[in-house]
């Protein structure tokens, strides 16, 4: 087997000596080709390229989840094929590593190899759904690219935590769950519409959901981690049916208590729940408009403001080896 090992230097739990021992243990196993990436997007450039080849049969993306994003995106630049295109494997090498651990991976970068050869000795695969979000036709942000995700997408609220975040580590600081919570508290004091809110939520058939300060989309469960602690927004969310939706039309003071205490006692019985919490399951098609410029978030990356988004849940889009 050809393969291609896609390694983000910067990947946050991975040292240089336990990069250098998971490629031995990787090039034992097959024929691999080994690419560090120097620059934002370039993990999506060899995802494409490897997509564009005839040989290359497995990519491996070693990093967190904005690496495994980019090489997806490239993966699928042309749509999904599951009989051509290369499958994805995963090696957990950041701070949360979501959709590792969401496909039932160790979150340990080395016992996730040994997993990793370990199914494709037996041939172990799972074709997954994903999510597609792109500009709104007749928008004034129908011209932005299509974009894939994962495992979440957010418009408004925790987008602008993460947008908060990476400005914080732009300026030297770590990636902790410390440093979430803190501009957890921040966006909330300083959020204008957590009273009134801008989205509306459009789908098929169905009357609009107005009025939602928060908005999360969920391609599986949990949503997130808070260390070992996974974290439910929808419970239901899967893999293997479409797009899950937590709406809130407001966030009180008291509000925000509310479902701040029922997401850290989240199950997978049970996530964020009342009359001021919106739930929806397994959607193909929907979409989001803002009265006003709110930013935008898919797998933990903040991707700037929008106004309305499409969304489509792709099922069956990517091969994965687990």
């Amino acid at each position: 087997m050809r393969a291609l090992l896609v390694v983000n230097p910067a990947a946050t739990t991975t040292s240089a000596r336990t990069r250098d021992v998971l490629i031995h243990a990787l090039a034992s196993e097959m024929k691999l080709e080994v690419v560090t990436t120097e620059y934002r997007g370039h993990a999506r450039d060899l995802g494409r390229q490897a997509a564009e080849s005839d040989d290359i049969e497995l990519v491996v993306a070693l990093g967190g989840d904005g690496t495994v994003n980019e090489v997806v995106n490239g993966l699928l630049h042309n749509g999904p094929d599951l009989d051509r295109l290369p499958r994805l494997a995963v090696v957990p090498g950041g701070s949360t590593n979501v959709f590792a651990r969401a496909l039932g991976l160790p979150n340990d970068a080395v016992e996730a190899t040994g997993a990793l050869l370990d199914a494709l000795r037996e041939d172990r695969e799972r074709a997954i759904g994903l999510g597609l979000a792109a500009g709104t036709p007749g928008t004034e942000d129908e011209a932005v690219p299509s974009r894939w995700f994962t495992f979440c997408a957010g418009l408004g609220f925790d987008a602008g935590v993460i947008g908060r975040v990476e400005q914080q580590r732009e300026r030297g600081k770590r990636s902790t769950h410390a440093l979430y919570l803190r501009q957890v508290v921040r966006q909330f004091l300083d959020e204008p519409h957590r009273r009134h809110g801008m989205i509306t939520l459009e789908r098929p058939g169905q009357d609009p959901v107005t009025d939602l300060v928060l908005s999360i989309i969920c391609n599986t469960s949990p949503w997130t981690f808070l260390g070992n602690r996974p974290v439910y927004a929808s419970p239901k969310a899967s893999f293997d049916t479409g797009l899950d939706v937590l709406g809130l039309n407001r966030m009180s003071t008291a509000a925000v208590a509310r479902y701040a205490t029922q997401l850290l006692t989240s199950s997978p019985e049970r996530g964020p729940h009342g009359k001021r919490a919106l739930s929806l399951h397994d959607l193909t098609d929907f979409t989001l408009h803002s009265k006003v410029p709110l930013p935008l978030q898919m797998d933990g990356d903040h991707l700037g403001l929008r106004t309305s988004v499409t969304f489509t849940g792709v099922r069956r889009a990517l091969r994965v080896i687990v």
